[in-house]
């Protein structure tokens, strides 16, 4: 099974962002795609796969059998997969993900995942994320936000990834604004790569176009089809 689980160094790092850039690219070499977010909180209908959907260029209509395997599980609460769902008085089932994953897995040729906040964020009282990925023996793209900070959560993430034995693919950096001094922007990934000898497959620099993200994550794009191919 192709699948792919894009995890995040924090909330709000860029996770459903790549998601989409990454299926969008798949797609154009020909391969079918689906996304997928195992828990949205902060709305019941997960505003983050119709982001993949547009970065992708399709509709919800292009996958009507498959959205409830997309998103398995909508809270309105805006907090944690684990208090959100306490507080709907409901419980996220990781057999049931693991199960629908599987059955997306035989339907295409990659499921491309979006994680929920960092690594560590809990499912429930005794499993966070991570656990579940390592259970799942998934393959990991990291997405880290390229800011002051960054290298701290950077190193704590692969670190993480790196005690469990769960495969990396390796690290996209994400600007999130123009307002970071160059010099740190351009520095977190080569320390990261230093300290660390991860494989940092490139910087997404700050856009707003659809069509000048896509063109800048080529380069990225390639690297990781190359683990397939």
């Amino acid at each position: 099974m192709k699948i792919i689980f894009v995890a995040g160094t924090d909330t709000g790092a860029g996770k459903t962002l790549v998601t989409g850039l990454l299926a969008c690219y798949l797609i154009q070499h020909g391969y079918r795609v689906v996304t997928q977010k195992w828990v949205q909180t902060g709305s019941s209908i997960s505003s983050d796969i119709d982001v993949h959907l547009r970065l992708m260029g399709k509709k919800r209509k292009d996958f009507v059998h498959y959205l409830k395997l997309m998103q398995p599980y909508g809270f309105k609460a805006a907090c944690s997969p684990h208090l959100a769902a306490r507080l709907s008085r409901k419980k996220i089932s990781l057999t049931k993900i693991k199960k629908i994953t599987e059955e997306l897995a035989k339907d295409f040729d990659f499921v491309i995942i979006e994680g929920i906040g960092g690594l560590f964020t809990p499912l429930n009282e005794k499993t966070a994320l991570i656990d579940l990925v390592k259970a799942m023996r998934l393959t990991v793209v990291l997405v880290a936000a390229n800011m002051l900070g960054a290298i701290n959560h950077t190193l704590l993430s692969l670190e993480a990834l790196k005690t469990r034995k769960i495969h990396l693919i390796g690290t996209i950096f994400n600007n999130l604004s123009l307002k970071e001094k160059k010099y740190i922007l351009d520095d977190n990934p080569r320390i990261i790569e230093t300290l660390n000898r991860t494989k940092i497959l490139g910087t997404l620099p700050y856009k707003k176009d659809k069509n000048e993200l896509q063109k800048s994550f080529r380069a990225i794009g390639k690297q990781i089809l190359s683990q397939y191919e």
